[in-house]
C-alpha cells in the first residue's frame, strides 16, 4: 500500500489488490447483512403471507394484509396519533434545544456544570428514562402530579388521552434535546462573532441579534435536526411508549412502531406487523423526501 500527500492533511491510498479493502469492510458489511438487509427482506416477503401464530401454516394473500390495515380504523387512529406525536415532539425538542443554546453564553459561572446538565439525558436509557416520567406524573404517587393536581388542574395520563399524549411528548422531547442542544451550539459558535459585534454597535440587544442574524444562519442546523426528530419520532421512541402508556389508554399514545410491536409480538398477527413495518419506512421515507424537496430549498446554506 503507497500513500501520497496531495493537499495537506489529506492522503489518497493505493491498494495493490481489492482483499484488504474487503477484510477491512467485512465486519460492518457483516452487521449489515445480519441486522438489515436479511430483516427487511425477511419483513417484505411476510407482509404478502397470512401466517398462524405458530408459524404451522403460510398462505400467499397478495395485499391483503395493506388492504386490511387501511380499512382499519385502529391504524388510521395510529397514523394521526404518530403525525401529531412527531410533530409536537419536534417542536417542543428544537424550541427547548434553541433557548438553551442561546443561554449558554450568557451563563458566566458554572457553564460546564451548566452543559453538563443538559447533556446528562443522552446517558439515559430511554426506558429508563419513560419509568422516571412514568412515575413522576402518576396520579396516584407522583410528585409532579400532586403538584398538578394542588393548582386545581386534573390530571390522569391513566384515563385521558390528552393527558397521556402531553405525557409522552414532555418526556420524548426531554430524552433528545440533548442532541439537538449540541447542533445548536456547534451552530451557533460557527457564526461569524463580526456580524453580532457589528449588531451590537448599531444598538441590537441579544434577542433582536439570535432572531435577526443567527437563526437565519442556523437554517441548515435547522434542518438537519427537523429531519432527525422525525426520523426519532416515528422510530426510536418505542421504549418511552411502552413504559410510560403502552400506547393507552385506548390507543390514544398507540404510534405506528408501538402498533407494529403489539401485533406482531403480542397479538401474533405476523402478516400484519410486517406489512405495517414496510408502510413505516415508506412514511419514512416519503417524509423525508418531501423535507428535502419544499423545505431545504428555502434553507440558505450562505454566511
Amino acid at each position: 500500500m503507497v500513500a501520497t500527500t496531495h493537499e495537506p492533511g489529506l492522503k489518497h491510498a493505493h491498494f495493490q489488490t481489492a482483499g484488504l479493502p474487503a477484510l477491512l469492510l467485512l465486519p460492518q458489511l457483516l452487521i449489515l447483512l445480519f441486522f438489515f438487509f436479511i430483516p427487511s427482506i425477511r419483513a417484505l416477503l411476510q407482509a404478502f403471507l397470512l401466517t398462524d401464530p405458530f408459524g404451522a401454516s403460510v398462505h400467499f394473500v397478495w395485499f391483503d394484509n395493506f388492504t386490511a390495515l387501511f380499512a382499519s380504523d385502529s391504524y388510521r387512529n395510529s397514523i394521526w396519533v404518530t403525525i401529531w406525536f412527531t410533530l409536537a415532539q419536534n417542536v417542543v425538542t428544537i424550541t427547548v434545544a434553541l433557548v438553551l443554546a442561546f443561554a449558554t453564553d450568557r451563563v458566566v459561572r458554572f457553564q460546564s456544570g451548566y452543559k453538563s446538565v443538559i447533556l446528562l439525558p443522552y446517558a439515559i436509557a430511554p426506558v429508563i428514562a419513560g419509568v422516571m416520567w412514568a412515575f413522576l406524573f402518576n396520579p396516584a404517587v407522583g410528585p409532579i402530579a400532586f403538584f398538578i393536581k394542588s393548582l386545581g388542574i386534573a390530571w390522569d395520563p391513566n384515563r385521558n388521552g390528552y393527558d397521556a399524549m402531553l405525557l409522552v411528548v414532555l418526556a420524548a422531547s426531554w430524552k433528545h434535546i440533548c442532541y439537538d442542544y449540541i447542533f445548536l451550539v456547534a451552530g451557533l459558535l460557527a457564526v461569524p462573532k463580526s456580524l453580532m459585534e457589528a449588531a451590537a454597535v448599531d444598538g441590537a440587544g441579544p434577542i433582536r441579534r439570535f432572531f435577526q442574524i443567527a437563526l437565519p444562519l442556523l437554517g441548515p442546523t435547522l434542518f438537519f435536526l427537523t429531519t432527525m426528530n422525525f426520523v426519532y419520532g416515528f422510530f426510536e421512541t418505542f421504549a418511552i411508549i411502552d413504559a410510560v402508556t403502552r400506547g393507552g389508554p385506548a390507543g390514544a399514545t398507540n404510534i405506528l412502531v408501538y402498533k407494529v410491536y403489539q401485533d406482531g409480538f403480542v397479538n401474533l398477527d405476523l402478516g400484519s406487523s410486517a406489512a405495517q413495518s414496510v408502510l413505516l419506512m415508506t412514511f419514512a421515507l416519503l417524509l423525508t423526501l418531501l423535507q428535502f424537496k419544499y423545505v431545504e430549498r428555502k434553507v440558505n446554506y450562505s454566511i
